[in-house]
């Protein structure tokens, strides 16, 4: 066995804690070797998927953390074919969420995924990854060739029912 010595941050030490109390753990070194190994088998199934997935990024950070935004900005400009849509709200004066849909390989996206979570300055991140069947085309292709439908239930599929408008009041005429 080997000891290794780590630095956690007081609210991180106390979430392990409250694992630690909730799971009846005998000490701190069973949770975190329990962890480890969910955590390493998380990674290795999904590394092994080269299936297509969509997949949502979310991640809160300190924006005022050294060179952060930067590294950030570079890491989704290096991998511009992955990343379709981000949101990003302000939570605090010095903490943001950013939510970003990623498409791609269940592997790449994952690896971008860990790459921006694992940057110093992100405090919390998760990626929730959904299959999706691979059409052969890029993201965009069916929007700008017009042949992207939605059927949503019944409703959809009836064509809709116009209106009665009321009669329009007949107009005075003007003499002169």
């Amino acid at each position: 066995m080997h000891r290794v010595t780590i630095t956690l941050d007081d609210a991180l030490m106390a979430e392990l804690d409250a694992i630690i109390a909730a799971r009846g753990y005998q000490n701190r070194s069973e949770a975190i070797r329990d962890l480890a190994r969910a955590g390493i088998r998380d990674a290795a199934e999904s590394a092994e998927k080269k299936d297509p997935c969509v997949a949502a990024l979310v991640y809160v950070y300190d924006h005022a953390a050294r060179q952060l935004s930067k590294r950030l900005t570079n890491a989704y400009h290096a991998h511009h074919e992955l990343s379709l849509a981000s949101l990003h709200v302000h939570l605090d004066e010095d903490t943001c969420l950013e939510v970003t849909v990623l498409r791609g390989t269940s592997g790449e996206v994952q690896h971008f995924g860990e790459h921006v979570i694992a940057e110093r300055g992100v405090r919390h991140g998760k990626i929730v990854r959904l299959p999706i069947e691979d059409t052969g085309g890029t993201h965009g292709d069916a929007h700008s060739r017009g042949h992207h439908h939605h059927h949503h239930g019944e409703a959809a599929r009836k064509p809709a029912r116009r209106q009665r408008q009321a009669p329009r009041p007949a107009r005075a005429s003007r003499s002169k």
